[in-house]
């Protein structure tokens, strides 16, 4: 059985009881630091988790975007087998063309380009009438998947 016990109210003209309102006030002061503190840090751990969520969210995302990297870059010399062959078939050429899409993948331009190391790797400088640093040949084709390169051109560059 619960006792009830009896409520009393003290009056602030309580000359004894002064110092008890005191203790009290200063006590429901610190009650009221400590849950603001607690509120604070319930919010920032709610926020903590949230970030977290998102951040794990972009990493999966990521990954579905690069997980075939390594399968693709397996099957670059068979698509460069194919654009030999794209040559002189219009047949090979439209198989390439299906890998491309299926693969996702956009070959990097770089004939008639400004060379720049982040697309294309150097082989040779050539004498060529052409401005300095200019693409003149390219030797294999380079590819990316999405924003990132798989493969860099390999190119011949003006000196």
């Amino acid at each position: 059985m619960i006792k009830k016990q009896k409520l009393t109210y003290i009056s602030e003209s309580d000359q004894g009881s002064g110092s008890k309102i005191k203790k009290l006030k200063k006590k429901l002061q610190e009650c009221q630091k400590g849950k603001e503190e607690y509120l604070t840090q319930a919010q920032r751990a709610r926020a903590d988790l949230v970030n977290y969520r998102r951040r794990q969210e972009e990493i999966l995302q990521e990954f579905r975007k690069y997980s075939q990297e390594g399968l693709i870059k397996d099957l670059l010399p068979v698509l460069d087998s194919l654009l030999a062959g794209s040559e002189k078939s219009e047949d090979i050429k439209r198989i390439k063309d299906q890998l491309e899409s299926v693969l996702k993948i956009k070959e990097i331009k770089a004939l008639g380009e400004q060379f720049n190391p982040e697309f294309h790797e150097a082989i040779e400088q050539v004498k060529f009438n052409k401005p300095s640093g200019s693409v003149v040949e390219e030797v294999q084709k380079g590819y990316s998947l999405h924003d990132k390169v798989l493969r860099p051109s390999k190119v011949k560059v003006s000196k």
